[in-house]
Parts: structure tokens; sequence; C-alpha cells
């Protein structure tokens, strides 16, 4: 199975970028994954660019988490606009691909450290961010898929920040998630957020792909066949 993932676009920001990597991308996957932040600040006609520039070029089930960009209030507006994708907000889908089951978990994920902004307009952030590790772990352990995906915004682990500045990793990510990955063993997990960051890390056994459009410079493509054993950092 061939998988495309992206995020970061901050529509309009990166907008011209992301196009010129659609364009660039000859192979034609299976399964699309979309790890938010495709627009900035909540620009929800940017989405729409966005699902346009899509539609004609993806001919694959897409898959969308949100991202802090996409603030809470509008993705009600963001599902009900564009219903050919799937988002998923701490939720999980079953997806037939080929003779495979393809179960996804979407989350906009946690941080071990909230923003100062989250801290002042969130109450019990820090209660949200532990309860939603336990909601995802739950999530998982009621899948019984062939291939098990989690697509975040935030990233799962600390080890794909290298490269950042390490005074912030816990504003940018969760290492609880850690846990997660290395008890429930999904077959990969893919994030965003870090502009700076690596480009694939191992939890245990489990590869995590920053597939952060700022980073990559390209839209990610991991084949599952090839591309997930221990060591290997290929990407198509």
């Amino acid at each position: 199975m061939l998988i495309a993932a992206s995020g970061d676009v901050h529509s309009p920001r990166f907008y011209d970028e992301f196009i010129r990597a659609l364009d660039r991308m000859k192979a034609k996957p299976d399964l699309m994954l979309l790890v938010g932040d495709m627009v900035d600040r909540g620009n929800v006609p940017e989405y729409e660019k966005i699902y346009n520039s899509l539609f004609g070029k993806i001919n694959c089930p897409i898959v969308a988490c949100f991202g802090n960009n996409e603030f809470q209030p509008l993705r009600d507006e963001i599902r009900a606009k564009f219903k050919d994708m799937k988002f998923l907000d701490d939720e999980a889908t079953i997806l037939q691909i080929g003779n495979k089951t393809v179960g996804i978990v979407g989350t906009v994920g946690s941080l071990d450290t909230p923003t100062s902004w989250q801290k002042r307009n969130i109450p019990n952030i820090e209660r949200i961010y532990q309860d939603r590790v336990g909601q995802v772990e739950r999530l998982f352990q009621r899948m019984r898929t062939d291939v098990k995906i989690l697509v975040s915004h935030y990233a799962p682990t600390y080890k794909t920040l290298v490269g950042e500045n390490p005074n912030f990793y816990a504003n940018m990510g969760s290492r609880m998630f850690e846990d997660v990955l290395v008890k429930q063993k999904p077959t990969l997990a893919v994030h965003g957020h870090s502009h700076r960051g690596v480009k694939l890390a191992w939890v245990d056994t489990v590869p995590v792909f920053n597939v952060s459009l700022s980073l990559n410079r390209e839209i990610v493509l991991i084949n599952t066949e090839e591309d997930l054993k221990p060591g290997i950092a290929k990407f198509i």
C-alpha cells in the first residue's frame, strides 16, 4: 500500500509550494493523510483551495486530523463543507484498501506543556491532553485491522523533534504517546507541527514520520511493503 502524507501548508503561506509538490508527485497513492494546519489561523476559505487542489490529482480516500490552526469552533464547518474528506478528531475509522483493512486513529494530539495561550483560554487543558492519550489508546485497543495508523498534528514523541530548540519540545508534542505506540504497536504514525525536526524516527518497532511540508518540501510517500523496516528511512 502506498500512503501519501502532508501537513503544515498554513495556506495561503505555503499553498504554492504545496501545489508544486503535488505536481511533482507522479505516483498514485492508495491513501492520502493530512496532519493538520492545512490553513493558517482558522482561515476556512483557504481550505477550499486545498480541497480543490487535491481532487483531480488524488483519486483515493483522504483522511485528515485537525491542527492547532484549524480552531476548535470551526471544525464542524470544515467537516460540513468537505464531506468527501474524512476528518478524525479523537476518532477512528476503518477503510478497505485493496485486500487490507486499514484502521486510522486521528487526533490533534497532546502537549506535555500547553502553550501560554492555551493555559489562559482553555480550562483544564492539562487534563484534556492527559485524557486524550488514554482515549487514543482505547481506540487502538478496539481495532482489529491489518494496518493501524496514528495520524496526529502534534508529535507523539520527542524523537522527531530533533533539530528544533529542545527548550520547546514539550510545547510541540508529548512523550505520553510513546507508551501508546509501544503497547498498541500501530503499523506507523504520522504527524506535523514540527517544521525543523527529522523526517523519521523509531519508537520501539513503530516508525514515526514527520510529514510537515516545511520540513520535507515534498509530499511524503510511504510504501508499507518496503519502508517500515527498522533502520530504513526510504521515501519514494
